[in-house]
């Protein structure tokens, strides 16, 4: 069993995690609940799931807002559970992230049928781990949503956050302007550069990061942004941050 796919459970019914635990069992799957986002957050980050199925009305947060944070630190494909069957709401979670979306009531043939599909091409993959960056200098804990730099709190807007979170996730690789547009300001947004220069300035000032010899944050002219890591930065004692697939 140790092998089997973890799928993740958050949902605040009862019955449904009770329904759902019973029958992925069955299926030979190991199954981890959580009632809350906050909850199922957590779980996400100390037992990493091979996929994760959330529910769009939690107690505590929306599930739109749960796929979002869960978004800037794994890939895992994630199924959406609702009551509300307007399409609207489901372009809202597909756009946002999530890899197939349900309304309730289901019937569980499918729900298996679709978790089999989510789960093609993912048999054997590393485990994802929420990245924590730390090179001395500048400190990310992208579980906490916390960044420190020389060991003082940085204040940084969701924007801003999203963006380093972001490049960091992608850490020595190239982010375009496109996709950085698209995950953070929307697919209707792509155009609009001008949005991306403002926020990566304003972050690069609140780093003390120097545009002209950059230690973090590099502009690829045209194309988009790359977040230096190992030797690439200007400084000694840099370590990667932990990375999943």
């Amino acid at each position: 069993m140790s092998n089997a796919p973890r799928v993740l459970v958050i949902d605040d019914e009862v019955q449904i995690r009770r329904f759902l635990d019973i029958g992925l069992r069955a299926e030979g799957y190991q199954v981890s609940l959580a009632a809350t986002a906050a909850e199922g957050l957590a779980l996400a980050a100390t037992h990493p799931p091979d996929v994760v199925i959330l529910d769009l009305g939690l107690p505590d947060r929306e599930g739109h807002e749960v796929l979002a944070e869960l978004r800037q630190w794994s890939q895992v494909p994630v199924l959406m559970l609702s009551v509300r069957e307007a399409e609207h709401e489901k372009v809202r979670a597909l756009d946002a992230g999530a890899n197939d979306y349900m309304t309730k009531p289901f019937g569980i043939q499918e729900l298996m049928a679709r978790l089999r599909a989510l789960l093609r091409g993912r048999v054997g993959a590393s485990a994802e781990r929420a990245p924590h960056y730390d090179d001395g200098r500048l400190a990310v804990d992208l579980l906490r949503r916390e960044v420190s730099l020389d060991g003082q709190p940085v204040a940084l807007t969701r924007k801003e956050y999203a963006v380093l979170s972001m490049l960091l996730r992608y850490s020595g690789r190239v982010v375009s302007q496109q996709q950085l547009l698209r995950d953070i300001w929307g697919a209707t947004h792509v155009q609009d550069t001008h949005y991306l220069r403002i926020v990566v300035a304003k972050l690069r000032q609140k780093l003390g990061d120097d545009p002209a010899a950059p230690r973090w944050l590099k502009t690829e002219p045209g194309v988009g942004y790359r977040f230096l890591e190992g030797d690439a930065g200007r400084g000694d004692g840099r370590h990667r941050p932990d990375q999943g697939a």
